[in-house]
């Protein structure tokens, strides 16, 4: 019986040192922490948008903005992201790249949408960029390299256009680690199948890029950003092969094409 007692005072004390440890924090100054860096967050994105905008024009064709909004609606819609939260910017370039910056932010330049064959082959990197997004790649990057406090200095007008400029050069052509790339190359399967999209497709454009790597071409910049395009091609793959996909497209053959004519 005293065991007994004894392992009920243990747990009240427990308990209540938690509670205690609890009751300590300051909730309101951490929400408004949290509240503070969504809001950096939003004004990095904002920043960094009008930078890349100022650099390459903004595509506002409806052929082209409408059926891009088409692809990333049906994966977000699937997966139970919220559509409207994803701000998708399409950018006249012949670079074959896409990025998200902060803010919840996709960029794709028109050199990816000329570059891919098909529209699972485009939906495969919309797939991955999100997956960064929903998983705040982008943030744990960001701060892990450039520092949370010289963030803010971005945000308040503290550094020079040269930082700027750095950092959206970061953002748009340097890698993740390893580590985040497969998270974000397993959860885009993931994705691409709720979504009845054909992860394969990821894998084929992923194949078309390693033909490219070592090679010095200006307009390829997915592949110096996410190396071992053929590692990466393999275990996407076989996470494939993990789950049923009806591959469903989203816009027609003819539809595509006409993206594709468009933003040639």
């Amino acid at each position: 019986m005293s065991k007994v007692f004894l392992k009920g005072l243990l747990l009240l004390s427990i308990f209540f040192s938690l509670w205690f440890l609890l009751s300590q924090i300051d909730w309101m100054k951490f929400l408004k922490v949290e509240k503070f860096t969504r809001e950096t967050e939003e004004k990095m994105g904002d920043l960094f948008l009008e930078f890349f905008t100022n650099e390459d024009k903004e595509i506002t064709d409806t052929i082209i903005v409408q059926r891009v909004q088409l692809l990333v609606h049906r994966i977000c819609e699937s997966n139970k992201i919220d559509p409207a939260g994803i701000k998708v910017h399409v950018l006249k370039k012949n670079d074959v790249n896409a990025f998200a910056i902060p803010g919840r932010h996709l960029i794709i330049y028109s050199g990816l949408i000329a570059q891919a064959t098909n529209q699972q082959e485009l939906c495969g990197v919309i797939g991955h960029e999100l997956a960064h997004i929903e998983l705040d790649h982008v943030m744990k990057k960001l701060v892990r390299e450039v520092g949370f406090n010289a963030l803010v200095s971005i945000t308040t007008g503290g550094t020079g256009t040269e930082t700027i400029k750095s950092v959206a050069k970061l953002l748009s052509s340097s890698a993740f680690d390893r580590a985040l790339e497969k998270e974000a190359d397993l959860k885009s399967v993931e994705y691409l199948s709720n979504a009845d999209i054909n992860p394969e497709g990821l894998a084929t454009f992923l194949d078309k890029m390693a033909k490219e790597e070592g090679k010095a071409n200006e307009y390829f910049s997915w592949i110096s950003t996410h190396p071992e395009s053929r590692t990466r091609a393999k275990y996407i793959r076989e996470e494939s092969k993990k789950v049923k996909t009806k591959d469903r497209p989203v816009l027609t053959e003819e539809s595509w094409q006409l993206l594709v004519e468009t933003v040639d």
